[in-house]
């Protein structure tokens, strides 16, 4: 329902309005937000507003029937100066604290960024050397799969952020970056020890390492395999196989992995067919991670999924084939919409999911889209905090040019995590 432009004096609490000024030119945390209270609107009057726009799909209640009275003076409206610059100087002091906690968090994810590329230069160097230095490589990934593992049981409160990935074909970097931050933070939830997360990282690390036996323009063709192609893609379980047998210091945990990644419950996977527990415990964590991420970043474009609907379509359809407590850790701890999920909220704003955190795990951050703020001080609200919710989830596709280019949503989804300092 479209917005009704009225004066403030036929405000109450219950109605919903927009301001119609810039973020920065009043204290209250957002520019759409229902009225609680009488203090609200003597507040709006005392900024020199005079009108402002009604939302009534989200309004509980009319506004008031217009005001006929010409006579300005209210004894209402007189009423003691200070009160009303206390009350705003309390909610100005509320938003500052707001934006300084805003900028934190914007540091931190910054901070995560910086340690994404990092990893994913590590893993790109591990996979330049894995035919020439074989052992070199398997020490410089145990000694990433060590950083990273020891960072993610740091702490309790491990955020897994959205990352702003900058190159768009190095796939297999990305996607097993990927499949081991998600593999990880399933293995974290299943309270596995340190030394079961470390071997779950390693063997994501190298679960596509049969890959590079296969010609790029199958691994990377863009339209549909023929038969004859997706069965030489499944030979890269047998490639990656005899690659690690042919490297002396190759944990087994990982060669497992390595085989059994594509094997599913029903016996319907391959190479084998092995079904329910035949499956190694850690290639059945590793296979759902790893399905989730192909849904995303399918080769073929028209096939891609949006995050929110890899995951409904996952645990809607597969489980059948994929061990059930890992599909319901993995909804879990990506939080029904994962980050990278644009969003409809109960305010009627839209924004992007940027973040999960592992306390709030229904209540993700959310980066919104105001046309009054520019896109690197958008507000980013923590659901938690709020009384507002997500509604649905929006294809990015249906977005008007100008809240998609703000929003930006990425075509490839890349995950990583970071604890609190």
């Amino acid at each position: 329902m479209a917005s009704i432009k009225i004066t403030v004096d036929r405000l109450q609490p219950g109605l919903h309005i927009r301001l119609p000024v810039k973020w920065n030119e009043h204290p209250f945390l957002f520019n759409s937000f229902k009225i609680k209270d009488q203090e609200q609107i003597r507040l709006i009057k005392h900024l020199g507003i005079q009108h402002v726009f009604l939302n009534p799909g989200q309004s509980d209640t009319q506004p008031l029937p217009p005001v006929t009275n010409t006579n300005p003076v209210d004894e209402q409206e007189n009423e003691v100066e200070s009160d009303i610059n206390n009350e705003a100087d309390k909610l100005w002091q509320e938003k500052q604290n707001r934006i300084e906690k805003l900028s934190a968090y914007r540091r931190r994810v910054i901070s995560c960024e910086k340690e994404f590329e990092r990893s994913l230069a590590r893993m790109r160097a591990v996979m330049n050397k894995i035919r020439s230095r074989p052992m070199d490589a398997v020490d410089e990934a145990a000694q990433l799969v060590d950083d990273i593992v020891d960072k993610l049981l740091s702490d309790d409160s491990v955020t897994l952020h959205l990352m702003n990935g900058k190159s768009e074909f190095e796939d297999i970097y990305f996607h097993s970056l990927n499949v081991s931050v998600i593999a990880m933070m399933i293995g974290r939830a299943k309270g596995y020890p340190a030394e079961t997360i470390k071997e779950i990282a390693f063997a994501s690390l190298f679960h596509d390492i049969g890959k590079i036996r296969i010609p790029t323009a199958i691994v990377r063709k863009q339209t549909p395999l023929t038969e004859p192609e997706r069965n030489y893609l499944k030979m890269h379980t047998k490639y990656g196989l005899e690659i690690s047998q042919n490297i002396k210091e190759f944990p087994d945990s990982a060669r497992r992995v390595i085989e059994q990644h594509h094997e599913l419950l029903d016996g319907s996977g391959y190479p084998q067919g092995l079904k329910g527990d035949e499956i190694d415990e850690l290639a059945q964590v590793i296979a759902v991670a790893n399905a989730f991420d192909n849904l995303c970043h399918p080769n073929v474009p028209s096939e891609q999924k949006i995050p929110y609907v890899a995951l409904s379509h996952l645990y809607k359809n597969c489980k059948h084939i994929y061990n059930n407590e890992n599909l319901n850790i993995l909804v879990k701890f990506m939080g029904v919409f994962p980050p990278g999920t644009v969003v409809q909220l109960s305010n009627d704003m839209v924004g992007l999911v940027i973040s999960v955190n592992a306390n709030s795990l229904l209540y993700p951050n959310v980066l919104i889209y105001d046309p009054s703020v520019p896109r690197t001080q958008a507000p980013i609200i923590d659901l938690a905090d709020k009384d507002i919710k997500i509604v649905n989830a929006i294809l990015p596709h249906k977005l008007p040019d100008k809240v998609r280019e703000y929003l930006n949503p990425r075509s490839r989804i890349s995950y990583f995590f970071d604890s609190e300092e």
